[in-house]
């Protein structure tokens, strides 16, 4: 098999191993490899063909799929394994609620966490004089029932019960035909501007609960962006401990070691930047949620703070600045 890169300079047999190629014929690499050094912009196709082929079958190296149907046979016997242990590559770990998508209501969250409480535990205590913004929803659980005699044991003891409930009253309040949430200014195009970025990956820490976390993003029409695995409002009463989660999973799907401060947590809270501190992350604030304003944000420390995400380019350039030195 001949592997060519970009320049026609030979690859080198470390490349050809981890493509893991196993089909007779000509590759040609047209664009660089993602995370080659001074190359982060561009997207690396693999163009595969052979002698008595009928067209060139590509292969996109860094989703890891084919680009059309006719790739789908040729994907049973080349099966791209980039596994680039590289300081370039940057895990961007996204807050949802006032950072990509907001509720239309203040508080609309008490619709359903109110009597998923009651169900659950006979009361929803002090959830209706709370404000959650940056909260895990176990936290939410707890403090909502902390005079109410139920330890932290005995809350994740119903753990199961907990989430079955939530989706219930979640699923019944999403679906009743009313707008229950709304998508932020420039949110979509920023998260396919970076999803075409080889640098880039994305994955979700939020303090939703897993399934509400899914649930929303499908709701949005998100989905697609998020292929990494994230940490979720289950796991802890507190946020801090949610990109040491995220990162041991994302290390894993991905197969390499990535360092703290490959990290960037974008969200609208100063737990967000606080929970990316404590991990060791960089912390990029938006000031798109109901609570905090920029000078409230900056005051915590972050290493940028953006009005919103609705300048894509402003966006892609704060993260370039935030991710220059490790």
């Amino acid at each position: 098999m001949d592997l060519i890169a970009r320049d026609n300079k030979p690859c080198s047999s470390e490349l050809k191993a981890n493509l893991g190629m196993a089909a007779v014929g000509r590759v040609r690499i047209d664009l660089p490899l993602p995370l080659f050094p001074g190359l982060p912009r561009r997207r690396a196709w693999l163009e595969c063909g052979s002698p008595n082929a009928t067209g060139i079958q590509r292969i996109d190296l860094k989703r890891g799929r084919p680009q059309n149907r006719q790739s789908e046979k040729l994907m049973t016997t080349i099966q791209p394994r980039v596994s680039i242990a590289s300081p370039a590559i940057r895990i961007l770990l996204w807050d949802i609620d006032g950072t990509l998508m907001r509720s239309t209501r203040t508080d609309s969250y008490k619709d359903y966490t109110a009597p998923m409480l009651e169900a659950v535990f006979g009361t929803s205590g002090r959830l209706h004089e709370m404000k959650v913004s940056g909260m895990t929803d176990l936290q939410i659980v707890a403090e909502a029932l902390r005079d109410e005699g139920f330890t932290h044991e005995s809350i994740r003891s119903r753990g199961a019960e907990l989430r079955q409930r939530y989706m219930m009253e979640m699923e019944r309040v999403t679906g009743n035909g009313k707008t229950q949430f709304e998508l932020l200014p420039g949110v979509r195009e920023t998260l396919q501007a970076v999803s075409e970025h080889p640098r880039y990956q994305s994955a979700l820490l939020t303090g939703n609960i897993k399934a509400a976390a899914h649930l929303k993003m499908k709701l949005m029409g998100l989905s697609e962006y998020f292929t990494l695995p994230g940490a979720f409002g289950e796991e802890s009463y507190d946020r801090r401990d949610l990109p040491a989660f995220a990162a041991e999973r994302i290390q894993r799907h991905l197969g390499m070691e990535l360092q703290p401060a490959q990290f960037i947590v974008i969200g609208d809270t100063p737990n967000d930047i606080a929970c990316a501190k404590h991990f060791g992350a960089r912390a990029v604030a938006v000031c798109t949620g109901r609570m905090y304003s920029a000078e409230e944000l900056r005051a915590h420390g972050p290493d940028a703070v953006l009005p919103n995400l609705s300048d894509v380019e402003l966006v892609v350039e704060t993260l370039e600045a935030v991710s220059s030195e490790l």
